[in-house]
């Protein structure tokens, strides 16, 4: 007996299958986030990670310490690609920092946080 398999990114609706959409980060778009984060770990700012890829949204979140609130969420929303842009920083409060459609210029924002003043 042939017991039909349902691959786990597919779901049945009314006996016809359709692949689950997920928004997740290409690989040269993590590429920039991670080196930031890399600049970010080693100047003491961040100490953790976390990635969730969704059915309209991937975030990147940026913790200080493990179990913390983010302090930072960085995420890709396809569907404002052609309104505000899809790349959007929020802060920990909720509140849009930057969004906008060049993911190098809305990391900008965290960019400036790496820049001291040396006495």
């Amino acid at each position: 007996m042939n017991i039909p398999t349902i691959p786990t990114n597919t779901m049945r609706t009314s006996g016809a299958e359709r692949v689950a959409e997920q928004v997740a980060f290409h690989r040269t778009e993590l590429s920039v986030v991670l080196s930031l984060y890399g600049r970010m770990v080693a100047a003491g700012e961040w100490r953790d990670y976390g990635i969730s890829c969704l059915r309209e949204v991937a975030v990147f979140s940026v913790f200080r310490r493990t179990a913390e609130i983010p302090l930072y969420r960085i995420e890709k929303r396809p569907k404002l690609r052609a309104k505000q842009g899809m790349y959007a920083v929020v802060g920990a409060n909720g509140q849009v920092l930057k969004r906008g459609h060049d993911l190098k210029s809305v990391l900008g924002v965290l960019e400036r946080k790496l820049i001291r003043v040396v006495e």
